[in-house]
């Protein structure tokens, strides 16, 4: 059966300018489900906005799988007053309904893990022509009018003993094609639930709930670290090999200045079997030129959506987020400096990143903090 994932984005965003686009610990908000949907069982993840920019970051950013496609909506579709079912239904024609089971997902529900997605796609078969994510929460509800929803207040139960109410989180949706055909809706007649985590039910309206769930996500992140033998090092370039100054000619980019302890602290830590990885937003033939000298093998220009790009590294080599040693500078580090098993940052770093990582270095970035960086890793693995 092929299973399509569906993510409608539009430009438009009353409450918080941009906020599809906008960075989420470092990431643009709508590839935190992108990225997992990247990794369920989905075979086609579909983006269907009217963001011209979005269309040319997905082509650019996700050219490593052929999963990912990116299509322009009509204007109608992405209208303030167009329904989240009528851009489904035209997206479907568009595509003749070349699938069995459709999958819509809400960018802004960046809780959402792949293990979601995966659960909800399992519920359709016999029983069940659709499904839905849900949050158990145990909150006590009223009526305008005064008189309570879910519980008698004369006899408060404990919350232990309350079974609360099962309220959607407007995260995953999923439904069988002649569902959808039959209902022109995202849900079916007979509808599977799938809970997530109480924080999944908060929605991103205001700037308020952006600073929460941005520290959630962070907390998260962290909360799911583990620290085995460092197997691989990923680095940053710019403010990690560099000082972050860039000299610039007429003709454009010019000069950019490396330590040389740095080269070598690399080339000894190579000799204890720690793969060397460079991972850097920026594409620069000066950057593929210096770590073709230092003979390091896997270099990765121009990435924006670093996390995803990791995760996919680690599923080809079969190796974890807990292998790996991290050096970044800046925020569109930071999903990464949050995640793996040890995170580290040269001393004169951004310090939304000196916050969340495991070590802050003494020495500043292009002067020594690689070379520290590697010190402390050959230090660590000794204990395995």
């Amino acid at each position: 059966m092929k299973k399509i994932g569906f993510i409608p984005l539009r430009k438009g965003s009353k409450g918080i300018p941009n906020k599809n686009k906008r960075k989420m610990v470092g990431r643009p908000l709508f590839t935190w489900v992108l990225g997992e949907a990247i990794f369920s069982e989905l075979d086609e993840v579909y983006v269907y906005t009217d963001d011209e920019s979005i269309i040319e970051f997905i082509t650019k950013e996700y050219s490593w799988t052929d999963k990912v496609k990116a299509l322009l909506r009509s204007e109608e579709s992405a209208s303030d007053s167009a329904s989240t079912e009528f851009a489904m239904l035209e997206f479907c024609e568009s595509i003749n309904y070349d699938f069995d089971i459709f999958c819509l997902l809400q960018a802004t529900s960046p809780f959402t893990k792949r293990g979601d997605i995966n659960t909800c796609l399992a519920k359709i078969g016999s029983e069940y022509d659709s499904a839905l994510t849900v949050v158990n929460t145990h909150r006590f509800l009223w009526n305008e009018n005064g008189t309570p929803i879910n519980y008698n207040p004369h006899k408060r139960p404990r919350r232990q003993d309350f079974e609360g109410l099962l309220v959607e989180n407007g995260a995953v949706y999923v439904i069988g094609k002649d569902a959808l055909k039959k209902n022109e809706n995202r849900l079916g007649d007979n509808v599977a639930i799938v809970k997530m985590s109480e924080e999944s039910l908060m929605e991103i309206d205001t700037e308020p709930d952006w600073i929460a769930i941005e520290s959630l996500l962070i907390e998260r992140q962290k909360r799911e670290k583990e620290s085995k033998k460092i197997t691989h090092i990923v680095l940053d370039v710019d403010g990690v090999f560099t000082d972050g100054t860039i000299t610039y000619t007429k003709e454009g980019e010019h000069t950019k200045s490396f330590d040389m302890r740095d080269g070598m602290g690399l080339e000894i830590l190579r000799q204890f079997n720690v793969e060397v990885m460079v991972m850097t937003s920026e594409d620069s033939q000066l950057v593929a030129k210096r770590m073709q000298k230092l003979k390091i093998e896997h270099i990765f220009l121009g990435v924006k959506d670093k996390y995803t790009l990791l995760s996919k590294i680690l599923l080809d080599k079969r190796i974890y987020l807990s292998n790996i040693a991290y050096v970044g500078d800046d925020v569109n580090d930071l999903t990464n400096i949050c995640s793996v098993g040890w995170s580290l940052v040269p001393n004169n770093a951004t310090s939304i990143v000196k916050q969340h990582a495991d070590v802050v270095l003494s020495e500043n970035s292009g002067a020594g903090a690689i070379r520290e960086a590697c010190q402390f890793i050959m230090n660590y693995n000794k204990r395995f």
